[in-house]
């Protein structure tokens, strides 16, 4: 039996023992291997779609670097939908599981610690995480093909992607050492990483008004003394623009944008590498990947100091697809420079690591309090 003060003693041994026990049950399953096949199929026809679309709706000859990114973004996206579904239950039931069968009072009176055996089941939930990750990795790679896509950036998504299913493994771990119940577990996980993912944007975008505040803004506009109050008036010209002093509301996303920053969807999207922020507005159009990256650091940079409400009334659109612009005293707003994705993935790992902890302590021996209704051996 563990000895008091070895509750968080480690070893690979200890560690891999639990891991290879847990997954040669879950080999055994055949239930495992249906649900891993039917992924690669669902995740290979949702590609095929994609592509065949795709192709379908752009004229030949005009696919390139765009298309290719188009659908490396909507194949991620997918992959990391299906992820956040799936890897719950590879954990949830992990500990409550064992206990209701009485097999968990097995492991603790072995020497193995309880860091041990929750680390090994946590090593093996990720592993058959990464399973049906390795299952989509053909049809990620498939975008490298079409083009538009670095070799860096399906690298850095694929570690990001794993990253995030590691964690949904370990929350799924600790609501599974805290609730007696399997459904109960799974229900908490699930609400947590729908939490993360539907939540945090929706608390984004109500928390608007609490962040809109009137303020004086310089204008750069025509005065309304220029325009015709008649039809025999003239037209004002690009020469009377000049700047006004307007009170107008402000919505200060910069000080919310961390919200958006604990969503999985955008901590994979803002990890991409692309480059200038150049290249990050021309691939946004496209890359649904570089359209979030883009939006989120805009939302961190928060609103200009100043607008232009005067070159786009004097904006030429010619024939031949030129644009003629005349030049603006505005500065573009520039989107933040600064990543937001290491904020969110500490918090991720923070989640995760206080999930383990959790688990590490529900099984301590001995046990001072327990659920009512559970079984010890």
């Amino acid at each position: 039996m563990t000895r008091h003060g070895t509750t968080w003693h480690l070893s690979w041994h200890g560690i891999r023992t639990v891991a290879r026990l847990e997954l040669r049950q879950r080999l055994r399953s055949t239930r495992w291997k249906v649900a891993l096949i039917v992924w690669f199929v669902v995740v290979g026809a949702i590609t095929g779609l994609t592509v065949g679309a795709l192709h379908a709706a752009t004229d030949p000859g005009q696919g390139g670097p765009e298309l290719g990114s188009l659908i490396f973004g909507i194949v991620v996206f997918f992959v990391l939908f299906l992820g956040l579904l799936v890897a719950p239950t590879l954990s949830a039931a992990a500990i409550n599981g064992d206990r209701n069968a009485g097999t968990l009072a097995t492991l603790q009176a072995t020497l193995l610690s309880p860091a041990e055996i929750v680390l090994g089941k946590l090593l093996a939930a990720w592993t058959a995480a990464l399973a049906f990750l390795a299952a989509s990795i053909p049809f990620i790679v498939w975008s490298l093909f079409e083009g538009g896509v670095r070799v860096l950036s399906l690298l850095t998504t694929v570690l990001m992607l794993a990253v995030v299913l590691l964690v949904v493994c370990a929350v799924g771990l600790g609501f599974s050492a805290l609730v007696a119940k399997t459904s109960g577990s799974a229900v908490l996980t699930y609400l947590t990483v729908g939490g993360l993912s539907v939540l945090t944007p929706v608390l984004f975008g109500l928390s608007t008004p609490l962040v809109t505040t009137l303020e004086d803004v310089r204008v750069w506009t025509v005065p309304d003394s220029a325009w015709p109050q008649g039809p025999a008036d003239p037209q004002p010209t690009v020469d009377q623009c000049h700047w006004e002093t307007q009170t107008m509301s402000r919505v200060h996303t910069e000080r919310t944008w961390w919200l958006l920053a604990l969503n999985p969807f955008v901590i994979v999207a803002d990890a991409q590498p692309l480059g200038d922020t150049a290249e990050i507005e021309r691939a946004g159009s496209a890359n649904p990947l570089a359209l979030i990256q883009y939006g989120v650091r805009l939302a961190r940079t928060g609103p200009a100091a100043e607008e232009d409400w005067c070159t786009s009334q004097f904006t030429e659109y010619h024939e031949d697809g030129t644009v003629t612009k005349p030049d603006s005293p505005v500065a573009q707003v520039e989107p933040s420079t600064q990543a937001v994705w290491p904020w969110g993935l500490g918090f991720l790992l923070v989640l995760g690591a206080g999930s383990v902890v959790v688990a590490v302590r529900r099984l301590r021996i001995p046990a001072h309090t327990l659920p009512q209704g559970t079984r010890v051996a």
